[in-house]
């Protein structure tokens, strides 16, 4: 079915890239594969190979140190995503300071209520249908962000579409044009922050944090960091919801055993997570040095991708893993990455995703897929997992 050359996989992997991992993992957990536009990179397929390289200080996320792929140079790769230690360190202890457990925990009431109100919108619709994505995946993200970094006025369609050519690219010329629109959106948007009065905001935080040790974020820092916030922070909770309600009208069984015990909410997110997580890989590694790793040798300078949808579907890390079941214990996934690199919203995205869905199958006992929907309009690329548009009815 599989081979090591992506462009002879089928046109239905990227609505279930699942089999192909499987197909490729049988020989090992590692390997050296064919990009569609034929440049070679290396593919890690397998769960505990991939938390060794998530882990390993050898495999640098600086793509700066890398002549294979092209990069768009911008103030907006300026962010500890795209850093190695020390700089790494520096920025996310930066970060850190501010972006802390009781801001999140503070932020529960609001998320509850911007779900409410946007279930009380989309339930208005006289035809009792709805894009789940538009009315619910995407709003929530995006409106608790913006509010937490402090920019609620923010053009969200544009900023939606600038977003999508980042972390799914149509062609390279569209991706150019939407990083660098973007980077200049966001350094007006640092600017306006640095001449007004500090709020309680997490960017104004950003740009007051470090002075009193005398280390602060550079502009450019800013204009990284809040890039990496604001699309980090609302496309991964966009597709963790589109994915887990899916997931859950796809398995009858197993949305009627949440719908029986809402205790069990924590664990089916979990579940989710691990099942069809929102990132199907990491962002591109590059080997200092030779690195060896389950018993592949990678070579220095050449490109690495963690597949960390491939570990959650591993036969050797967790049973049955192409069974969706709410109630196993499905910690230990890799859907937030793993190491020095580890999510830093992992907490605030958990709790968006537990409310948006429980709150969702409490206002909607009958809700389905609508059986009129076109074929879904699948994410392209291997970033990002999910669907543009995911129609319900009830």
């Amino acid at each position: 079915m599989a081979d090591n050359d992506l462009g002879t996989w089928g046109d239905d992997f990227v609505a279930n890239p699942y089999p192909y991992y499987a197909k490729l993992r049988e020989s090992g957990p590692v390997h050296e594969v064919v990009h569609r536009n034929g440049m070679s990179f290396w593919m890690v397929v397998g769960h505990e190979a991939a938390r060794a390289a998530l882990a390993d200080p050898r495999l640098s996320k600086d793509w700066r140190a890398n002549n294979d792929w092209d990069f768009a140079d911008s103030p907006v790769n300026a962010n500890m995503l795209e850093s190695d230690p020390p700089h790494h360190t520096r920025l996310r202890k930066l970060v850190a300071r501010e972006f802390t457990p009781r801001r999140i925990e503070a932020l529960r009431p609001r998320i509850q209520q911007v779900t409410d109100e946007l279930l009380d919108a989309m339930l208005s619709a006289p035809d009792r249908a709805a894009d789940l994505v538009d009315a619910l995946a995407f709003p929530l993200p995006m409106t608790v962000i913006c509010e937490l970094l402090g920019v609620p006025d923010l053009d969200r369609d544009t900023f939606r579409r600038w977003s999508n050519e980042i972390v799914a690219p149509t062609d390279p010329n569209a991706e150019g044009e939407a990083v660098g629109k973007m980077g200049a959106y966001l350094a007006e948007l640092v600017e306006d922050k640095r001449r007004t009065t500090p709020g309680d905001d997490l960017l104004s935080a950003l740009i007051a944090t470090g002075h009193e040790d005398g280390d602060s974020l550079s502009s450019e820092e800013l204009i990284g960091m809040a890039f990496l916030l604001l699309v980090a922070g609302h496309e991964t909770t966009v597709n963790l919801i589109g994915n887990g309600v899916r997931a859950l009208l796809d398995h009858p069984d197993q949305l009627a055993a949440l719908r029986a015990d809402f205790g069990l909410i924590d664990n089916a997110v979990e579940e989710m997570l691990r099942y069809d997580g929102p990132v199907e890989g990491a962002t591109f590694r590059f080997a200092r040095e030779p690195v060896p790793i389950a018993g592949a040798v990678i070579p220095e300078g050449r490109t690495v991708l963690v597949v960390l949808a491939a570990g959650g579907r591993d036969p050797a890390r967790f049973d049955a893993p192409d069974r969706f079941d709410i109630r196993r214990e499905a910690q230990g996934h890799l859907a937030f990455g793993h190491g020095i690199h580890y999510c830093l919203g992992a907490p605030l995205a958990r709790m968006e995703g537990r409310i948006a869905v429980r709150s969702l199958l409490e206002r909607c006992p009958d809700l389905a897929l609508d059986p009129d929907r076109a074929p879904y309009d699948w994410i392209p690329g291997m970033l990002m997992r999910g669907v543009r548009r995911l129609p319900v009815r009830w």
